[in-house]
């Protein structure tokens, strides 16, 4: 063996070995990495804030504009809301409806001026709930006196002339309108006609029937349905729809 190899030989040997990066040298330098990429972000933010301050402050007369423009569109604004709603009021107040109205509706629809007609009348949290999995409730609403009501809508494309409103639509609204939705008041509304043997289960359950000769005179606006339908039950304690 030459001198050149054993040479090479113990210069190898006397090198000490690689250490591998090991993983949390690896992450801990990520952590530099990225604290580093937020200071220069944060140095260069600042400075953008600093040149625009000091650019305002030279130009104070853009803060005027701005805040004049602003100033304008905030009061239209609040201008155009306002007169929506007293508009509004002025149509809810005034709402009237007859029955060949009533009669072209959609169902959903015919549900939709329901609920208008209690808002009408004072209940201004009476809210449209029909529609799938409803358990037996169309509008709900609470009245001037603290009542809480629990209306079933049934409507007829064709008025007198379409299906009647049976028991079974009764049964429906009874066993839902106390348990489940906590009515004071169960209405089941129609612009049709009420089967006998549904108007004697209605008396029997204390429930209510609105049928197209009420509806007609309550659509008409004279009087809030609760003056128009016998034994409601009384007043609760003053609430804030008082």
């Amino acid at each position: 063996m030459s001198p050149r190899t054993r040479r090479g030989r113990s210069s190898a040997a006397r090198r000490p070995p690689r250490r591998r990066v090991r993983g949390p040298v690896r992450r801990r330098r990520r952590a530099d990495d990225r604290l580093t990429g937020l200071l220069v972000v944060g140095a260069l933010a600042a400075v953008a804030v600093v040149t625009v301050v000091n650019w305002l402050l030279v130009n104070w007369w853009v803060l005027v504009v701005v805040g004049v423009l602003a100033g304008l569109a905030g009061g239209g604004w609040l201008y155009r809301s306002r007169q929506r709603a007293r508009w509004e009021a002025v149509r809810a107040q005034g709402l009237r409806y007859g029955l060949p109205q009533l009669d072209a509706l959609h169902h959903t629809r015919f549900e939709d001026a329901v609920r208008d007609l209690m808002r009408r009348d004072g209940c201004r949290d009476a809210v449209r709930v029909g529609g799938g999995g409803d358990l037996g409730a169309d509008v709900k609403a609470t009245d001037p006196h603290g009542r809480r009501w629990v209306i079933q809508c049934k409507h007829r494309r064709n008025g007198l002339a379409g299906s009647a409103v049976g028991t079974p639509d009764l049964q429906v609204l009874n066993g839902t309108a106390r348990p489940v939705h906590g009515a004071d008041v169960a209405v089941i509304v129609t612009n049709g006609r009420v089967t006998a043997p549904a108007v004697a289960f209605a008396k029997q359950q204390h429930l209510h029937v609105v049928d197209r000769h009420t509806l007609a005179v309550w659509a008409a606006g004279s009087q809030p349905l609760w003056e128009l339908l016998r034994a409601v039950p009384p007043p609760r304690r003053p609430t804030t729809l008082s």
